[in-house]
């Protein structure tokens, strides 16, 4: 802590401050005083936020200058394009030339001058005007001088050159940058409109687009205005190419377009060697290449087989990567058009066996019919899973050549889909259809443990899950075939589930489809004898089976259990119909949990599920045997239940929080008398009694419930008899609710509905406190 400077010090340091401060003070005021007097004295702006704010000048002057000059070139143009349309005829020969001659030479020739002085912007508008006033003199010297020729002709020769005219302009001034582009521009002309003035057919005109592609590819070296016509023609002439392939008749007729294709798929390659940025060039020569010999070699065949040819011709792009003498760029955009080619074809080959795969969806309308339909007749054939297979196996060998995952998990697909379709696509009989179809899931299965790259694994297991799918949809064909496929394919989940070196998730999956086969095969061993309803009594076997098994499950014990509680779950659902089968399906799933509670880790999951399931069996037998009066038989568990649970929590430590909670002491003995009770309320049951006296009863007695909770600040009770309390009282209050609704107009409801949202909305923030109030009262509960 510093210490306080005694009276005199302290007064003698502020004086000393303070004549700093005048002498900072008066060398400022001089400095203002002298940037004042300044013949060019700047603008003062107050200190603050109005220092900050934006110029009142929207455009800067560069800008401005730049739309004037633009502004002023439009208006010569026009008064120019005025003069030679309009004003033409009134002059002479002598005088036209004249006229035509000195703008335009004076057009050409001011920009120098301004280019020297440094007004570039002047000097490209006015080049600008010259330059259009030499299309000007090309138009007036075919309308008067050579009105013979015809128009593409001379349109022709006069874009060559003006083209060249522009461009020796440029290279003069190299400082205008309007010059060169616009030569380029004009350079595109000159061979199109020559062979539309041949009337040369689309092949000409492919070739002459072609051409043109190749001298800009070459100028673009230099000028890199050129690159975009020089994609635009490029497009063009493969367009033209590929057009001019298809329609071709016989393999005589389509080698002249492939020749056209081949020359613009070496000048897509040679650009992509010369730039490094185009290698796109590179992908559209080969794809160039592929149409080229696919279209030779597709003639004659069917649809089917065309898709075949193409992917053949695309497969040495592919090889392309790892052609080393070929640079980077080259090597990308061939191995693209290849993969490009091979996924079209996959594609093809996918929508062509989608049918097939999706054939056996018509089996469920009759189930153990014996009529499962043979291969429609429009299935192409080999050439389908061929494709795929292809395909495939250059997936597999570019996902080696390339060290990554996609390509594996596309083969393995792909090969799934080219295997298991293969025989129906091929007519094969049906149990033979079936025996290979089983092989190839069996094989993928087997992939799916096995394999060591996540992604191919994962992908095998999808396909081995989609054709398990499959094959059990087409089993229920015959009820012989059903258990023996189903069994079959159950037992090699089984087994998968079991392998240990799989990963993880493939083997929970195997163990999840493994119960679910057991489930199916039970309910369907039922289905022949028993009605629905008696159908849940074998499905329980399989959550049994799983309960008994427990730790021995490994590493798959979760997923299967899981698993095993759907199954029971659909067991429930299936005995639904009959009350006396659904209690003594709720007893035996109630007894499975119970075995399950045994083990310490299940306990309390297993325990409660047990006892949920114990009290519904009760409920539903109950119900069964036309009981109306469930209190008599729900009062004599609860009273005991209730006093053993006071009983433990009484036997705690003395003065510490019992470890018991309300909950386990007391939740089940309440919930087994107010439940039931509060269900034959809702349900209108009160035989024997007035229609008011039970609900008066079960409101008193969960009120005092209720109060006994919050006296002794138990949760248990407190929440039961508040939920009974309220559930009563709203549907006591239900009826009359109903009437004043029904008497009011009807806009009263959406209004009040809308200030209730409106309340809430402005209190939001408000109503989260109190309800987070709630929960961290209701939490320090016992």
């Amino acid at each position: 802590m510093n210490t306080p400077l005694p009276p005199a010090e302290e007064l003698a340091l502020i004086d000393r401050e303070l004549a700093q401060l005048d002498a900072r003070r008066l060398y400022l005021l001089g400095r203002r005083d002298w940037l004042l007097r300044l013949p060019t004295a700047p603008v003062w702006a107050p200190p603050g936020p109005a220092a900050s704010a934006p110029s009142a000048q929207e455009t800067s002057p560069p800008g401005a200058q730049n739309v004037l000059l633009a502004l002023g070139a439009v208006l010569l143009a026009v008064a120019a394009l005025a003069f030679t349309l309009l004003s033409w005829g009134s002059l002479g020969i002598a005088g036209r030339s004249a006229v035509l001659a000195a703008v335009t030479a004076a057009a050409l020739a001011v920009p120098a001058v301004l280019l020297r002085r440094g007004l570039r912007s002047t000097a490209e508008s006015v080049a600008a005007v010259g330059m259009l006033l030499t299309v000007l003199d090309a138009y007036a010297l075919h309308a008067v001088g050579l009105p013979g020729i015809d128009g593409p002709s001379y349109a022709s020769g006069a874009a060559a050159v003006l083209a060249a005219v522009w461009a020796a302009y440029g290279a003069g001034l190299r400082k205008l940058r309007i010059p060169l582009p616009a030569a380029v521009l004009a350079a595109q002309f000159p061979l199109p409109l020559a062979a539309l003035a041949a009337q040369a057919g689309p092949l000409e005109i492919g070739w002459s687009l072609l051409a043109t592609a190749a001298l800009d590819a070459a100028l673009a070296l230099r000028v890199r205005a050129a690159a975009v016509p020089a994609a635009v023609l490029g497009a063009g002439a493969l367009l033209t190419g590929a057009a001019e392939s298809w329609s071709a008749g016989s393999a005589g007729e389509a080698l002249a377009p492939a020749g056209l294709l081949l020359a613009a798929a070496a000048l897509g390659v040679v650009a992509a060697r010369r730039e490094p940025r185009v290698w796109a060039a590179a992908t559209a020569g080969g794809l160039a290449a592929v149409v080229a010999l696919g279209g030779v070699a597709r003639q004659g065949l069917d649809p089917a087989w065309t898709v075949v040819v193409h992917l053949l011709v695309a497969l040495p792009l592919l090889a392309v990567v790892r052609v080393r003498a070929l640079s980077a760029p080259v090597r990308r955009g061939l191995a693209g058009a290849g993969a490009a080619v091979a996924a079209l074809a996959a594609l093809a080959g996918c929508s062509a066996a989608a049918p097939a795969l999706l054939s056996r969806v018509r089996v469920l309308g009759e189930v153990w019919a014996s009529t499962t339909p043979a291969a429609d007749p429009y299935w192409p054939g080999a050439a389908v899973p061929l494709t795929l297979l292809i395909t495939a196996g250059a997936g597999w060998w570019l996902s080696r050549a390339l060290s990554r995952p996609e390509p594996a998990v596309a083969a393995v697909v792909l090969a799934w889909a080219g295997l298991f379709t293969a025989p129906e696509l091929l007519g094969f009989p049906v149990a033979a259809v079936f025996a290979v179809q089983s092989a190839v899931t069996a094989a993928v299965g087997v992939l799916a443990l096995r394999a060591t790259a996540r992604g191919a694994g994962f992908a095998a297991a999808g396909c081995a899950l989609a054709g398990a799918a499959n094959v059990s949809l087409g089993a229920l064909d015959g009820r012989a075939a059903t258990f023996a496929v189903w069994g079959a394919l159950g037992a090699c989940c089984a087994a998968g589930a079991a392998y240990g070196p799989a990963v993880r998730a493939v083997r929970a999956g195997a163990a999840v489809c493994a119960v679910g086969y057991a489930s199916v095969l039970s309910a369907a061993g039922a289905a022949a004898e028993l009605p629905v309803a008696w159908w849940a009594l074998p499905v329980l076997v399989v959550p049994a089976a799983v309960a008994a098994l427990g730790p021995r499950l490994g590493e798959v014990r979760v997923p299967a259990e899981l698993a095993a509680v759907a199954s029971g779950v659909a067991a429930l659902a299936l005995s639904a119909g009959r009350t006396g089968t659904l209690a003594s399906a709720l007893g035996l799933a109630g007894v499975i949990c119970a075995g399950a509670a045994v083990r310490e880790d299940r306990r309390v999951p297993g325990g409660w599920a047990a006892g949920a399931l114990f009290v519904a069996a009760t409920w539903v037998r109950l119900a069964d045997s036309g009981v109306t009066v469930p209190e008599a038989y729900t009062l004599p568990v609860t009273v005991p239940a209730l006093a053993v649970g006071f009983l433990r929590r009484r036997r705690e430590l003395g003065g510490t929080p019992a470890a018991t909670s309300s909950w386990t002491a007391y939740g089940p003995g309440l919930s087994a008398t107010l439940l039931p009770s509060l269900l034959a309320v809702l349900g209108g049951s009160a035989a024997g009694t007035g229609h008011w006296l039970r609900p008066l009863l079960l409101g008193l007695a969960a009120l005092l419930v209720t109060l006994a909770g919050a006296r002794h600040r138990l949760q248990a009770p407190l929440v039961l008899g508040g939920a009974v309390l309220a559930a009563v009282a709203l549907h006591e209050l239900a009826p009359y609710v109903v009437q004043v609704a029904g008497a009011l107009p009807r806009w009263v409801p959406p209004a009040l509905a809308g200030l209730l949202l409106l309340a809430v909305g402005a209190t939001y923030e408000k109503r989260l406190r109190d309800a987070r109030r709630l929960r961290d009262a209701l939490g320090r509960l016992r």
